[in-house]
């Protein structure tokens, strides 16, 4: 089953002759179907919710879909919410949030009937702020995010790197076709399924009524924002430091903005699936491992057009090809972790004597992979540093350590320490 956007192939071409993109997710959302009596898929805007519900709506015969954004069929959820989500077998409602009240009735459907298979929702990522549902559908739901296209998605690779580094450390092994420049055309054109489907200078008009009506609707309805201008702006700040340290202080006194309110932006940013936060991580061993989180866009096609890069002038020299490379891989692997059979967690790695590793992959035993993240088509001995810092502390708790970088072979550098294209991240599976 498949479900995004069109096909695409190796350049970058979008076919549209082909069929709908496969997604990951799809096989996460029949499993949890199977086995829980309400599931949500919940994620960014424009993501490809409504159209992966549907495809999942196809595997059982008697499903009934109900589209919230319809004004009828919203009036009928508000003025008898029981009565809306009586249904023998499995009904769709997509944009939840929409309608709140439908959580409490959801809650009397499934707690009379404790089949699983019941319900599917979908919403954007306000449905979890929402004051009802904490309350109303503990453990009786799963939430599956959905992400922005991978780029294994797109090209109907494996997708598996979290899994093939876990299982064949230091023996991974991929021989690439790609140069900087075509991860740069891949990384500004982002991962949302309309701005595939558009050509690089329509991706722009895109881009622009993204976020309008990210900050209009989405974060509205989160929050009371005044100075929404104010918000526009801290994004184009914000992606200039995307790969970097999050620093509120640092960032409080380069806008303007209170810090108490610049940390409720933040929240909202993550909240609506803008920014992701990757959490600090520590050996366990030192106290000085910096606690300060990293901050990345959760899609560089986004990112870039907010500091108005593309991509010939990310790749000069004083262009920011290097924290926007940075960040393509960070959102790479944080996608593959939802539906990686290894069920580590994302974290970097920095210490104050200025040690750092730009991706920590720890699985729930303390083994760790990690991963270093370099703009070049050559990797230099002191590219590793940080990885050989991480190599004595963790001894063999240490899988293996990655450069991945823009050239095309693969290259050893001593024990568990490898230098792999960054294409390896779609291409190779366990």
């Amino acid at each position: 089953m498949t479900t995004g956007t069109a096909g695409q192939d190796h350049t970058g071409e979008v076919d549209q002759s082909q069929n709908l993109v496969p997604r990951k997710a799809e096989a996460l959302v029949g499993e949890a179907l199977a086995d829980t009596r309400v599931v949500t898929l919940n994620g960014a805007r424009q993501a490809g919710k409504s159209t992966l519900a549907r495809i999942a709506a196809r595997e059982h015969p008697n499903a009934l879909v109900r589209l919230l954004d319809d004004p009828a069929t919203l009036q009928a959820a508000q003025d008898d919410p029981a009565d809306f989500v009586e249904h023998d077998g499995l009904m769709v409602i997509d944009e939840v949030q929409l309608a709140p009240e439908l959580f409490r009735s959801i809650k009397v459907a499934v707690d009379t009937d404790p089949r699983p298979g019941q319900f599917l929702l979908t919403g954007s990522a306000q449905v979890l702020a929402l004051r009802q549902l904490p309350d109303a559908l503990p453990g009786r739901m799963e939430i599956i995010e959905l992400w922005p296209f991978s780029q294994g998605e797109l090209d109907r690779t494996p997708d598996a790197f979290v899994d093939a580094a876990f299982t064949h450390g230091p023996d991974l092994s991929r021989v690439s076709g790609l140069r900087k420049r075509d991860y740069l055309e891949r990384l500004v054109r982002g991962g949302y399924p309309e701005a595939i489907r558009r050509s690089p200078r329509r991706r722009g008009a895109f881009f622009d009524s993204y976020l309008t009506n990210l900050i209009e609707r989405d974060v509205q309805q989160l929050a009371a924002i005044e100075r929404r201008g104010e918000l526009r702006r801290l994004l184009a700040l914000l992606a200039g430091r995307s790969g970097g340290l999050l620093v509120p202080a640092t960032l409080a006194n380069e806008s303007g903005i209170p810090r108490t309110t610049l940390n409720r932006y933040l929240e909202l940013l993550t909240a609506v699936f803008l920014i992701k936060q990757i959490p600090a991580w520590s050996t366990g061993r030192t106290q000085r491992a910096t606690g300060t989180p990293k901050l990345a866009f959760v899609d560089t096609g986004i990112a870039s057009h907010l500091i108005g890069q593309d991509s010939i002038r990310l790749g000069e020299p004083d262009g920011a090809s290097g924290p926007m490379i940075e960040t393509f891989v960070l959102m790479e692997l944080a996608r593959q972790l939802t539906w990686s059979r290894e069920r580590a967690r994302l974290y970097h790695y920095r210490t104050k004597d200025g040690a750092e590793v730009d991706a920590v992959l720890e699985a729930p035993d303390g083994r760790v992979v990690a991963v270093e993240v370099k703009a070049g088509a050559t990797v230099r001995t002191e590219d590793l540093a940080g990885l050989r810092h991480l190599s004595e502390r963790l001894g063999n708790r240490l899988v293996a350590g990655y450069v991945l970088y823009t050239g095309q072979q693969t290259l050893p550098f001593g024990a568990r320490l490898r230098a792999l294209p960054i294409d390896a991240l779609w291409t190779t599976a366990p």
